[in-house]
């Protein structure tokens, strides 16, 4: 069973960073396709980022290119989503998922683990 565990969320001004960490146990990191998804107060959950197993490719939302960063350190399980240039409209409940097939999607469904998420807000 995967277990994904979410850290490093917050409160920061707007034009801000912020680094969130996911750890991931039961399975290796090297062997899943992660994702970043947000959800915001009353919107669907959306996503934001994911990098495929085979070979780190990653991929982003359009409103988060260029200032996101998704990465992963196989050694210590664990990936990363680094935000830059934060926004107000980047406040959300923010949730690492993971699957097990080596293609990306941008589709909630179609990741099997979640975590608990972690809340990142962004002040004006």
């Amino acid at each position: 069973q995967v277990q994904l565990v979410e850290s490093g969320g917050g409160l920061v001004q707007n034009g801000g960073s912020l680094r969130l960490s996911c750890a991931t146990s039961g399975v290796g990191v090297s062997s899943l396709t992660m994702g970043w998804f947000r959800q915001a107060p009353g919107k669907e959950r959306e996503f934001v980022a994911a990098t495929i197993k085979t070979d780190g490719t990653t991929y982003y939302s359009d409103s988060v290119k260029g200032r996101f960063n998704i990465s992963r350190d196989n050694a210590k399980n664990t990936v990363y989503l680094q935000m830059n240039s934060l926004k107000p409209e980047d406040t959300a409940g923010y949730y690492c998922a993971a699957r097990i097939y080596s293609g990306t999607s941008d589709r909630p469904l179609d990741y099997r683990y979640w975590g608990q998420g972690t809340q990142v807000t962004v002040s004006s």
